[in-house]
């Protein structure tokens, strides 16, 4: 049988007790009571401008006209004379192929 890694397996209950002894025992750490959890509110409710300050945006940014995906069937040569010249971004290069031939001028 595969050992899991450490963070994935379960511990015993001699190990749960010695973890729960040394919570208990941490005076700058006290585990929350059940009144005080019933306080609590969202960090952005209590600190909205601060919040708002270090919220960030997530994935690639917006562009104005963006790609569409397609399905496109190629023969494999094709493909592949692309992927051997381009290497890296061989689609962005077979676009550009693309709009050349069709007379158009580039995006952007």
């Amino acid at each position: 049988m595969t050992k899991l890694p450490r963070h994935m397996r379960h511990i015993s209950d001699e190990e749960e007790a010695e973890i729960q002894r040394k919570i208990a025992s941490d005076p700058e750490a006290p585990e929350a009571t059940d009144e005080e959890l019933a306080q609590a509110r969202p960090f952005a409710e209590v600190f909205p401008d601060l919040a708002e300050s270090i919220k960030r945006a997530r994935g690639r940014p917006a562009v104005e006209n963006p790609r569409k995906q397609i399905s496109l069937r190629l023969d494999p040569d094709i493909i592949e004379h692309y992927k051997r010249k381009c290497g890296k971004g061989w689609q962005n290069r077979m676009n550009d192929d693309l709009r050349k031939a069709a007379g158009l001028k580039k995006a952007g």
